[in-house]
């Protein structure tokens, strides 16, 4: 087992931590990341974006990586760490995202972009950029998108639900590939057992929340909170009668949607018109 370092003068931010001690831990093993991979029986891509920081991976690579140093339970706690780490978001939205991680279900509608929960990173740049943020908060915001579709992930993830207004598959990327890719993951998740994604066509007319993003949390405690977001600010809303007079809108958008099945095939027809890359 490696030595406990007392005073190490590693870093005191947790995903920072967190890929600072895997990066250390092969180092001193003398092994490339090709060969960490072979040895623990998880892609080597996966290992290069945990020890850069671009993402977290789930538990059960932790703990494979846990067993093969042998350091029990030490990288699954600095994992948490990292994962339940809120300081990562800006200031107004870490209230909200601490709830999220503690919900028992999700439910959304979504106005003009796919929820952040199944943003792939190259939307979430290209859509963060737009809004004039650049450089360094950049990254770490398309670091932190990224380390929310974890959530979803695994055996105990919550199930969640999401409305998908049909200018969130009309309004394209400016990169094609990142585009279809994006496509792709929704595909992919609505196949998920804890996912069920509907599409909201135009044709459906005005609704209740039209111009609205709206986020449903049931927590722990039976409670539901609500947070809602447009263009210029977001708010979290706990009001019990607040929460059931959105609860009553969604509710009746999701009664205007397509089905599961057919939202599916609605995303699939929507990703047979992007345009495919030019082969070389």
């Amino acid at each position: 087992m490696p030595q406990r370092r007392v005073i190490s003068g590693r870093s005191y931010e947790p995903r920072k931590r967190f890929a600072e001690e895997l990066r250390l831990l092969r180092s001193e093993q003398g092994l490339s990341l090709r060969d960490l991979a072979k040895e623990v029986g998880w892609d080597s891509s996966q290992f290069s974006r945990m020890e850069s920081g671009r993402a977290l991976g789930g538990p059960e690579a932790v703990q494979a990586l846990d067993q093969y140093y042998g350091t029990p339970g030490m990288l699954l706690a600095l994992w948490e760490l990292a994962v339940g780490d809120q300081t990562q978001f800006k200031e107004q939205y870490r209230r909200y995202m601490a709830l999220e991680g503690e919900a028992v279900s999700l439910w959304q509608y979504s106005v003009s972009a796919p929820p952040g929960l199944l943003q792939t990173g190259g939307y979430a740049r290209e859509a963060l950029a737009a809004g004039g943020i650049k450089d360094r908060e950049l990254d770490q915001q398309v670091e932190a998108r990224e380390s929310r579709r974890e959530l979803l992930e695994g055996e105990d993830a919550p199930p969640f639900r999401a409305i998908l207004s049909e200018a969130v598959l009309r309004t394209l990327l400016r990169d094609a590939g990142e585009w279809r890719a994006q496509l792709e993951y929704l595909a992919e998740a609505s196949e998920r057992p804890n996912i069920t994604l509907h599409v909201l066509p135009f044709s459906a007319g005005p609704h209740g929340l039209m111009s609205t993003d709206t986020m449903f949390l049931r927590l722990l405690d039976g409670q539901t909170v609500a947070y809602v977001e447009t263009d210029v600010r977001g708010e979290l809303i706990e009001e019990t009668s607040m929460v059931e007079r959105l609860q009553r809108a969604y509710d009746a958008v999701r009664d205007l949607a397509l089905s599961p099945v057919e939202s599916r095939k609605f995303i699939l027809r929507m990703l047979e018109e992007v345009p495919c890359e030019p082969s070389t």
